[in-house]
């Protein structure tokens, strides 16, 4: 089983037209192997998967587990708003072969959904009926909702759950998820601004989508971090959060595909209703990569 410790990145889908382009991926797949990082989640927020039909989430996992290495974590997204249907996925996923399963917080419902006793209720049961470890995803700018620590601490108890991606943003609220459960539970950030600062006080790492496009300096970063040469990460950092405030703070996934394609990978559109910037956000998206040190 591959490690949860260190940098990962939630790969973008790359569309052609109307469908998905598996090889596309599988291209992407082959240059970001070349890093230290520590694998990938597919089918996450930044790989669009609400915008995918079941039939395209499933070719989209085949593809990754044959370009993905069995040295790097394979972490596929599996989350849904029924109980039973995320097991349905993430059962499929274990089949496919991913290492791991990230599931999103059931939301529709935000009244129902957000009570603690139905988030514990939900993940419980997809870890129980799960043939690969779960992987929490707690992401309250799209979900609406906020997984309290006490809630994940109790979650966290599961045998068959090894982490949370905690895309908050909240430093205060992840040292208490640390806090709180066993050691062998990995905290993971999703915010590239939130990785340093959760590294001092004990994350495993991140899942970064501003590690799509810099993906070496943030494994410097991690590394860095833990030889204990804060002064030279903080440096690293402080120049990647131009690219973060300029390219996903600014266009969002659009953003992050068109810079892509500025650093010879493949971007390509969004799917509708989102954006896929064009003219002068690309002109501006070249000069943020510039200025940071990225093209």
């Amino acid at each position: 089983m591959p490690s949860f410790d260190g940098v990962f990145i939630p790969v973008t889908t790359p569309f052609r037209g109307d469908d998905v382009a598996p090889e596309r991926l599988q291209a992407n797949l082959q240059k970001w192997n070349a890093t230290a990082l520590a694998g990938y989640v597919v089918l996450g927020s930044t790989g669009e998967f609400p915008m995918l039909s079941e039939a395209e989430r499933d070719r989209i996992l085949v593809a990754a587990r044959e370009a993905i290495p069995k040295a790097k974590a394979f972490i596929a997204g599996t989350g849904t708003n029924s109980t039973l249907h995320t097991i349905r996925q993430t059962r499929r996923a274990a089949e496919v072969g991913a290492d791991a399963a990230i599931v999103i917080t059931p939301h529709y419902f935000t009244k129902g959904f957000s009570q603690g006793a139905a988030q514990v209720r939900h993940y419980l049961a997809v870890a129980d009926a799960s043939p690969i470890p779960i992987m929490i995803y707690n992401f309250p700018l799209n979900t609406g909702i906020n997984l309290e620590a006490e809630t994940v601490a109790k979650i966290a108890q599961h045998p068959n759950v090894c982490g949370i991606k905690d895309s908050s943003g909240n430093i205060p609220q992840a040292a208490q998820i640390i806090d709180q459960t066993p050691k062998t539970f990995h905290v993971l950030v999703g915010a590239a601004s939130a990785l340093l600062p959760s590294l001092a006080i004990g994350s495993s790492g991140g899942i970064l989508a501003l590690g799509l496009i810099c993906a070496r300096e943030f494994c410097d970063v991690y590394a860095l971090a833990k030889a204990g040469r804060w002064d030279e990460a903080r440096e690293i950092a402080a120049r990647m959060m131009l690219a973060d405030r300029g390219v996903p703070g600014r266009y969002g996934i659009g953003g992050l595909k068109a810079a892509l394609e500025l650093q010879g990978f493949y971007g390509g559109p969004c799917r509708m209703p989102l954006g896929t910037p064009d003219g002068d956000a690309i002109e501006d998206i070249k000069e943020v990569l510039a200025t940071a040190g990225l093209l």
